[in-house]
């Protein structure tokens, strides 16, 4: 039989047991969250009516449900919310780039995240529809339309932060949210209590994007690294090529200067299992960069190969390569490099390769010529 709506203390022994269920599933966080509609739909209506989503139009096409979690499930009553760490604050810095090299995002260089958050969400999801029959449950990660740093808070994982990415008290940002909504009625266990904001008075994120892209508690996608890197196919702004440095997949800055990221000894990290899970462990060496040159070298075959196990597979190869030019270019500012400025100026003149390849090539030859690089 499916539980029982009218027992509060049974609800609440209930959340408690999923919550704990999470937890031996290797999830850093869980908590328990209401489903009411967000509270935040005009803002997110200004959002998209200001084309801040950029080209993501499917955030467009969803909005009404991604407000209303409980319109993802009928009968939804409670929604469950889980938190993977994918990069621990002991871990420390990444050592700096050598010139030809690009960077990655930390959290695409272990496996696909959303391979095996859901993994463990459809067991968990199996296991309590095995125990609950008639009871019916929706697990999501990042793929269907919900408001998940809400729900986040809602469960008691953390604060939004002024990046707008969820913030742990403990364990800091680097985090991958997931959970689902179910037709049973939970409670949060008694310990559970949403976070307040501490972000206070800082800026560090707003000041060290360096696309300003981020106003407090709101980024604009169409200049944010992360966007253009992995969602944006089409040519990107010549305005932003310098400032996306050497990355060419995603970004860290924001979390980089976050306060809540610094560095602590790993006894407070590893306090309640809270470490990163071995999902996220590198699938490669060098785990954090790529070869510029390299990168302008694939094929088809060769970034299946390299990136098969990654989110990175999210970006097209063409995609890839126009983000490898604007970093190459980035390097031949300060660099003589001369095979990379070569291979280059091959593909500027290469009719066999995708136009916004050939476009980054130009544009970032002119910007060269035109600065005596």
């Amino acid at each position: 039989m499916t539980h029982d709506r009218t027992n509060p203390d049974d609800a609440e022994t209930l959340g408690s047991a999923v919550v704990d269920a999470c937890r031996g599933a290797g999830f850093a966080a869980a908590g328990v969250a209401s489903v009411e509609p967000t509270r935040w739909a005009r803002e997110l209506r200004a959002w998209l009516d200001a084309g801040k989503h950029g080209t993501m139009a499917w955030l467009e096409r969803n909005s009404e449900v991604r407000g209303d979690p409980g319109q993802l499930l009928d009968g939804a009553r409670s929604a469950v919310m889980v938190a993977d760490l994918y990069h621990a604050r002991a871990d420390g810095d990444d050592p700096p780039l050598a010139p030809g090299e690009g960077r990655v995002a930390r959290y695409a260089r272990g496996r696909d995240y959303h391979d095996t958050i859901k993994k463990r969400l459809h067991a968990l999801c199996d296991d309590l529809r095995a125990q609950h029959p008639g009871a019916e449950f929706k697990a999501f990660t990042d793929t269907a339309p919900v408001l998940e740093r809400e729900l986040a808070a809602r469960a008691g994982i953390g604060w939004t932060g002024k990046h707008t990415l969820t913030i742990h008290p403990r364990i800091g940002s680097y985090l991958l949210l997931g959970g689902f909504v179910t037709t049973l009625e939970l409670e949060a266990p008694s310990e559970q209590e949403m976070v307040t904001d501490h972000c206070g008075t800082c800026t560090r994120c707003i000041d060290a994007c360096p696309t300003d892209a981020i106003t407090p508690y709101s980024v604009d996608a169409r200049k944010c690294i992360s966007y253009l890197t992995i969602e944006h196919r089409a040519p990107i702004d010549e305005g932003y090529h310098a400032a996306m440095g050497g990355w060419v997949f995603g970004c860290d800055i924001c979390q980089e200067v976050c306060p809540h990221n610094s560095a602590r000894e790993p006894e407070q990290l590893s306090e309640g299992g809270r470490t990163r899970h071995p999902a996220y462990e590198p699938t490669r060496d060098p785990v954090d960069r790529f070869d510029l040159l390299e990168v302008l070298g694939w094929d088809a075959e060769d970034r299946s190969r390299e990136l098969s196990k990654s989110a990175m597979k999210r970006a097209t190869l063409a995609m890839w390569k126009r983000n490898a030019i604007i970093a190459a270019g980035n390097a031949l500012a300060g660099h003589e490099l001369a095979a990379l400025r070569a291979r280059i100026s091959a593909i500027a003149a290469d009719d066999s390769e995708d136009e916004i390849v050939r476009d980054a090539a130009r544009a970032v030859l002119a910007g060269l010529g035109a600065s005596g690089g």
